[in-house]
């Protein structure tokens, strides 16, 4: 059953229904009627919803090895005929692509049918940035998949929001266009690379100038406004903020538990990338629900085989909106787990118990177990005087931790983590700490808890 949904005002009610659907259709996008299909297909039953998937798919697949020059000789290579696809599991018969193999085959990668193609890049904050195309497909996919989960948490297009990111790309698009088209749609965007102390004041002050209905932005980078206004006593719980959503790398309990109280609202996790595409979304209930009509979600081992449910595996995404420059079985590097529960907020959609994080928020021990970065936060984020920290281990397998902090972390303190952190590592742990003034965000702006060089 849908949920009620507050009944929008005057000015988004114009913007969602006639401003940004004017913007689309000039831009030659389609997010609008993908949009509306979306949300006519998710309450389908699961198996309604996997038979328009398959069908989907298989379309997709025939159509790259038509017109892609890759994927003709990669079908050829293994026998694979698209057109007698049965089920999912005979996406299987094709190997894997990851990011070393598109870098290989970036030109051929690209459809011969393909309409105007945009350049993207990711900030590579794994070590591996990555060079790729869009097409008009996969930009209104992903233009309609985060519209039609907002709109599950009563927020539209028009809504005042307040967005917190970073990423290069959009922060070197604010020209004079991008400028008026913000203002016309109420997005504000408060760059998640300036976070000092005065500038998360002003944040503060801005926050309570706009009251937004919705703060989209990074994890790391709203968990720290957040505790910024707690703890200077800057009130944004009042503002009526009726969801936060993050997205663009993991979130963590602690930090979900520290941005609900002081904004007031719920966080909505979200759960994509700038290469795989906005891949699940969580919904009211609860559930982190997968875009299923356009992304087709594996779940593997170390070995490459399916995991079974309720096991972690790496996320492989076939991405079906991607016909200019397909990705399919593309490595994410991101670790999950789904059990193949249903919501009971009725959608067919399926769900992702949870998402774990990158393989690289993994650390991994001397005696070659990897152990998840909580095991690791848990022990440095409470502890007197720690205003942020970050674990760098190297491909040898140290680990260094940087501390910024006041004058209550003493050396008796620091003791504690350095003991703390030995015992969950285990013999053989070689533990560098040091003292920091501060720890910078990372290129895309956003503050990692960890780094891991480690071999995979």
């Amino acid at each position: 059953m849908a949920e009620a949904a507050p009944t929008p005002g005057l000015y988004t009610r114009l913007a969602s229904g006639l401003l940004f659907p004017l913007q689309e259709r000039v831009k030659k996008h389609h997010s609008v009627a993908r949009r509306r299909e979306l949300e006519r297909t998710q309450w389908l039953g699961p198996g309604e919803i996997a038979d328009l998937q398959l069908s989907r798919l298989r379309d997709f697949l025939v159509r790259a090895g038509r017109d892609v020059p890759y994927f003709g000789r990669l079908y050829a290579e293994h026998g694979f005929d698209p057109a007698s696809l049965s089920s999912l599991a005979d996406l299987a018969r094709l190997p894997f692509l990851d990011k070393p193999r598109i870098r290989a085959h970036v030109e051929d990668l690209k459809s011969r049918s393909a309409g105007p193609l945009v350049k993207y890049n990711t900030g590579g904050s794994s070590g591996e940035p990555l060079v790729f195309y869009m097409g008009m497909g996969r930009v209104s996919h992903d233009v309609a998949a985060k519209w039609r989960a907002t709109r599950w948490w009563g927020v539209d297009i028009g809504d005042p929001e307040v967005v917190l990111w970073g990423s290069p790309v959009e922060l070197g698009r604010q020209d004079r266009y991008r400028a008026i088209r913000d203002r016309l749609f109420r997005s504000y965007l408060l760059p998640a690379f300036q976070m000092s102390e005065a500038q998360m004041d002003g944040y503060c002050r801005e926050i309570r100038r706009i009251a937004p209905r919705m703060v989209f932005g990074y994890a790391s980078a709203v968990a720290l406004l957040a505790r910024h206004a707690r703890l200077r006593g800057h009130r944004l719980d009042d503002l009526g903020v009726r969801v936060v959503f993050t997205t663009g790398e993991t979130l963590y309990p602690d930090q979900r538990a520290v941005i609900e109280p002081v904004f007031g609202a719920p966080v909505a996790n979200g759960y994509g990338s700038r290469d795989a595409g906005f891949i699940a979304h969580q919904c009211p209930s609860g559930s982190l629900h997968v875009s299923a009509e356009d992304i087709v979600v594996e779940l593997v081992g170390a070995d490459g085989c399916p995991v079974a449910p309720g096991e972690s595996g790496e996320i492989v995404v076939t991405h079906l909106a991607t016909n200019d420059f397909p990705f399919i079985r593309y490595r994410t590097g991101d670790v999950a787990v789904a059990s193949g529960a249903r919501c009971p907020c009725g959608r067919g959609l399926p769900v992702l118990d949870e998402v774990q994080g990158r393989s690289t928020d993994f650390i991994r021990t001397a005696s070659g177990n990897q152990m998840h970065a909580l095991a690791l936060i848990y022990e440095v984020r409470d502890k007197p005087g720690v205003r942020s920290f970050k674990f760098i281990q190297d491909e040898d397998l140290s680990l260094e931790l940087l501390l910024a902090g006041g004058p209550e972390l003493t050396a008796e303190v620091e003791a504690q983590i350095r003991s703390g952190l030995l015992k969950r590592m285990g013999p053989g742990t070689v533990l560098g700490i040091r003292r920091v003034d501060e720890i910078p965000p990372e290129k895309s702006g956003k503050y990692r808890y960890v780094v891991s060089r480690a071999p995979g």
